[in-house]
């Protein structure tokens, strides 16, 4: 009996074990031409390939700068290939282990506590949620919108001084899970508008005319299993039917031409679409809560990383939107705004033509709902770091990005009707 208690203790043990990434390697791959294009395609049906850009093989073309990670066993083999088939490739991370221990490069001021120079956990933010209602009452409430399938609560911030029928614009951080400089940012947004109301002019005037809904992580169970279990998790944490493998996509969960690529139809893929629309509780919650308040939505912003990136719909079609020339306009101006404060180069367009074609993104339901300027982010890096940014980049990248984003809700203000 002891012994099946020990040997019960042991699994247990094992089961919750986090995932490491000892001697696992990034690579940066340029195929010169649709043939070695191929290749790496291949390499990725024999070899299990993370892909950090693009997120899937079937986005993969000619003279595109695909990363990837392998496991430290398969490193040498995909290196050997790429040399017989000379191929042109940098190994961006040689040890990803170290470099996810390495991302926390900023000391704790008083360990434990919240900090908007370093990342925080689930239960750090929920408690910063309550914090940020309490220390601003008439001007922060907290909305939960729903529950997600492990019954952790999605909260959205109301930020600003109008009732609910004044315009207002809807963001969201965290889609996907492992992207934890893009939740970062919508904490700091929140802390930054409130700290600076009646101090800065463009914040006041913002506050004092319009609301933000800011939802600042979408995927909580996701986020959590990339905080406890596996740093390079993506996808939420729903049980998929029929297969043993776990998550959906949430950012091919929405009804944007959905069923179009059936790349996404694999329930083992990091891109997965979900059994159908809104599948998923996270994006339920999401899409009522905006179709609730579609009178007053004036503009629909989602934070990601990483490529330095401000797109636009759409990302299903490579045809322009009939306000393309508007959205390019608000896009510009916002990367040029987001320049001026570290020089930080960023580049924008249609997702479908400056990142590569998506389907069931909410970037593009937004925009189909009839909410005419949205735009999504992808923050730093441009893939030294990728989606391990360390924690001395939270500031200045919340800093710059703050400044495109006023540049939109300014724009908003003025000419949304």
């Amino acid at each position: 009996m002891k012994f099946i208690l020990l040997m019960g203790l042991i699994a247990t043990t094992l089961a919750i074990a986090p995932v490491r990434f000892d001697r696992e390697k990034v690579f940066r791959v340029k195929p010169q031409d649709e043939i070695q294009a191929n290749i790496i395609k291949d390499l990725a049906k024999t070899r299990e390939l993370d892909f950090w850009y693009p997120d899937a093989t079937h986005h993969i073309t000619a003279n595109m700068m695909v990363d990837f990670r392998v496991s430290e066993q398969d490193s040498q083999f995909i290196q050997s290939a790429l040399d017989q088939n000379q191929m042109q490739y940098k190994i961006l991370i040689h040890d990803l282990q170290k470099e996810i221990e390495k991302q926390f490069d900023v000391k704790e001021d008083i360990p434990g506590r919240h900090s908007y120079a370093k990342y925080n956990n689930w239960d750090k933010i929920v408690a910063w949620t309550e914090k940020m209602m309490n220390k601003h009452p008439k001007m922060v409430s907290r909305i939960k919108i729903g529950t997600t399938v492990e019954e952790n609560p999605l909260y959205v911030l109301k930020v600003g001084k109008q009732d609910e029928r004044n315009k207002s614009i809807f963001m969201d951080c965290g889609i996907h899970a492992r992207e934890w400089v893009s939740s970062s940012f919508c904490q700091w947004f929140v802390y930054q508008a409130t700290k600076s109301y009646g101090k800065n002019k463009i914040m006041t005037k913002l506050l004092d005319q319009m609301n933000f809904y800011v939802l600042p992580v979408f995927n909580v169970d996701g986020y959590i299993w990339s905080w406890t279990q596996n740093r390079m998790w993506r996808k939420n944490r729903s049980k998929n039917r029929n297969s043993r493998c776990i998550g959906t996509d949430l950012n091919r969960n929405f009804n944007a031409s959905w069923n179009s690529f059936p790349n996404t139809s694999n329930p083992c893929g990091d891109t997965y679409r979900g059994i159908a629309p809104e599948s998923e509780r996270e994006t339920k919650a999401v899409t009522r809560f905006i179709r609730s308040h579609l009178k007053s939505i004036k503009a629909y912003i989602t934070f990601h990383s990483y490529s330095q990136m401000l797109l636009f719909p759409y990302g299903y079609t490579s045809e322009l939107t009939p306000n393309h020339k508007d959205l390019a306009k608000v896009a510009k101006i916002g990367i040029d705004a987001l320049a001026t404060r570290y020089e930080t180069r960023y580049v924008y367009g249609p997702t479908a033509s400056i990142l590569y074609p998506t389907t069931g993104s909410s970037l593009d339901w937004a925009y189909d709902l009839g909410i005419k300027h949205t735009f999504a982010f992808e923050l730093r890096d441009k893939g030294k770091f990728g989606f391990l940014l360390p924690e001395s980049q939270i500031k200045s990248t919340c800093k710059e990005t703050m400044l495109a984003v006023e540049f939109i809700a300014k724009y908003i203000l003025k000419h949304a009707s």
